[in-house]
């Protein structure tokens, strides 16, 4: 009796499933990369909106601090103590975001500190900070000029009454 063997195109379930195999390799080493430098991406996206959000936060409690009168980091009472006290406040309550953003601080206005600096009870005290986020993932900064977002956060308050004015 002859037998007959199977033509050379039909291969078994296994080696079939062998070459497959050795593809899917191939197509997850392509596919990763891109799907890992999205990912970063993302990450890194979220964490300057963090910043942002956090910087934001940081200058509404200086400018609170500021126009409410409150003595306890600046007890000298002298203007350059007052600034001083104003951007310790924002310091702390930055979360650890003011010195990663390379902050440049004005107040109404102007970044010199002078005597009429916050103004009486019932002025207007603008308080902005200029920040500037950098990037590292390549395929963010590509996106920003020289790899950066520049971004400016701002609180307008009253001064109140305090002091006994």
């Amino acid at each position: 009796m002859k037998t007959t063997r199977p033509p050379a195109y039909c291969h078994s379930s296994a080696q079939r499933f062998e070459r497959q195999r050795g593809s899917n390799i191939v197509e997850f080493a392509i596919v990763v990369p891109f799907f890992l430098m999205i990912m970063l991406g993302v990450i890194e996206m979220s964490m300057m909106y963090f910043a942002d959000l956090t910087m934001q936060h940081a200058v509404r409690e200086g400018a609170r601090y500021a126009v409410t009168g409150q003595n306890n980091l600046d007890p000298n009472t002298s203007n350059q103590q007052r600034y001083q006290a104003v951007l310790q406040k924002i310091k702390d309550s930055s979360m650890g975001m003011y010195s990663q953003v390379s902050p440049v601080i004005s107040v109404n206005g102007s970044s010199s500190t002078n005597a009429s600096m916050f103004g009486e009870a019932g002025d207007i005290v603008v308080i902005s900070i200029a920040c500037t986020w950098k990037f590292t993932t390549p395929i963010v900064s590509a996106f920003f000029k020289d790899g950066k977002m520049n971004f400016v956060v701002a609180a307008t308050m009253r001064n109140e009454s305090y002091g006994g004015l």
